[in-house]
Order: C-alpha cells, then structure tokens, then sequence
C-alpha cells in the first residue's frame, strides 16, 4: 500500500500494542467517530493512539467525539507528557463525532495531561464558527481547570518538555 511493503504494516485492534523498538511502544486506543469514506461505512475501527518512550508519553486524540473512553484510557495509560487532541470545526449536531472546546479541556484533565496541544483549529472551516472560536473557549476552559496549553502556528517546532510555544499569535494587536 502507498510503496510500503507488507511486513512493515502492522493493523491493530483497539488495545493492542506493538513494540518500535526496545523502549518505544505504539498502541492503538479507542476513538468515537465513524469510520470509511465511501459508500460503506464502519467496516474498520476509529482509532487514538499512544506512544510510549523511555520516560516520555504522547496520546494522540485522532479526531473523536466525547465519550468515557478518555477517562479509561487516562486511568489505564496516563498521565500523558503531551495530550493531541482535536478542537474545531464542531456542532451539536456532531456532538459524536467532533467534541465542543470545553470538552477537548475536560479529556486533556481526565487523560492526566500535563500540557494540551490542540489541533484541528484554524485551518479551515467545515462548521458555522469563526476559526478562532474553538481556540477562544478552550482557551478559557483552561484556565479555570489549571491546564497548561500548547498553541504553536503552523509550521512551528515543539520539542516536548523543552520548547513548548503558548503565543496567541492569532490575536491581533490592539491600536
């Protein structure tokens, strides 16, 4: 598939675990979402993953929808040295599928995270709105739950426990 050969593949169910290496693990973890892009639908899992190494740990949220997963994987897996998870182009009609900025703040606590890197925000838009709305309210969830919030531009270098950029680079400068 794409010029990778088979062996190199690996498919995992939610809660399996593959070694990378002799300190380093990756493990497929529960998402709520939809899966599929064609006409037949929910034929392979959604997934989030986990990445293991040495002292360090990253869960990478996929693009989910709410649900008590996160306290499980939080209680199970954390505390998690950075939580990826997705903040944007959100509705209440998508509620199971895209979760509200408030909620993104919610997991990062219940995941154990010590900082949050929200993703999935201004980009583009596929919701009713503004692009800078999700990172506003989450942004102000934040800090009424004590959380420590990465928010790079695009393009920009973060090295975990070292270089972590929390600019509102989006915010322009009042005259």
């Amino acid at each position: 598939m794409w010029g990778v050969p088979a062996e190199k593949i690996k498919e995992l169910d939610w809660w399996e675990r593959v070694k990378l290496g002799s300190d380093v693990q990756f493990i497929a973890a529960p998402a709520r979402r939809f899966s599929g892009r064609g006409i037949v639908r929910n034929k392979t899992l959604w997934s989030s993953f986990i990445f293991k190494s040495g002292n360090s740990s990253i869960y990478l949220g996929g693009d989910s929808g709410y649900d008590k997963h996160f306290a499980k994987i939080g209680n199970d897996y954390g505390p998690f040295d950075l939580a990826i998870l997705d903040n944007g182009q959100y509705n209440t009609s998508w509620a199971n599928i895209h979760m509200m900025p408030e909620e993104t703040a919610k997991v990062a606590i219940e995941l154990k995270a010590k900082v949050l890197f929200p993703v999935h925000w201004g980009k583009f838009c596929l919701a009713t709105h503004a692009w800078d709305e999700p990172i506003d309210r989450l942004l102000k969830m934040a800090e009424m739950l004590h959380l420590k919030v990465i928010t790079p531009m695009i393009g920009e270098k973060v090295i975990l426990n070292s270089l972590m950029p929390a600019s509102h680079w989006w915010v322009k400068p009042r005259n």
